[in-house]
């Protein structure tokens, strides 16, 4: 297993650099993972990775990428421009970036968008 060390704090990740737990994300990780992608991380994204935390927190699952346009779109006010938008932020797209960057597991099974 591989792992990072934050605030004397030991993270877990896997071989792809994603939390192998997700409670252990805060906002610490976020900027070190965010590091590694090469993102500076800004109020835009934080917005965004504060909405995936709260959707998986509710949910127990991470976002698919259609929810985070919509909110983007409407929180922005940025209509259909919001997808365009989420690359321009995450240039690697939505599950190599701003689900790694907000603490999800790798995800498997759905639409990478």
């Amino acid at each position: 297993k591989m792992s990072l060390v934050i605030n004397e704090n030991t993270i877990e990740i896997d071989a792809e650099g994603y939390l192998v737990e997700p409670a252990q994300w805060n906002k610490e990780v976020a900027e070190e993972l965010a590091r590694q992608e090469e993102i500076t991380l800004t109020e835009e994204h934080w917005k965004i990775l504060y909405f995936m935390r709260s959707y998986y927190r509710d949910h127990q699952v991470a976002a698919d990428v259609r929810f985070v346009t919509k909110y983007m779109s409407e929180e922005f006010g940025i209509g259909k421009a919001a997808r365009n938008y989420l690359f321009k932020l995450f240039p690697y797209g939505y599950v190599k970036q701003a689900c790694k960057i907000s603490g999800m597991k790798r995800p498997r099974a759905w639409s990478t968008g």
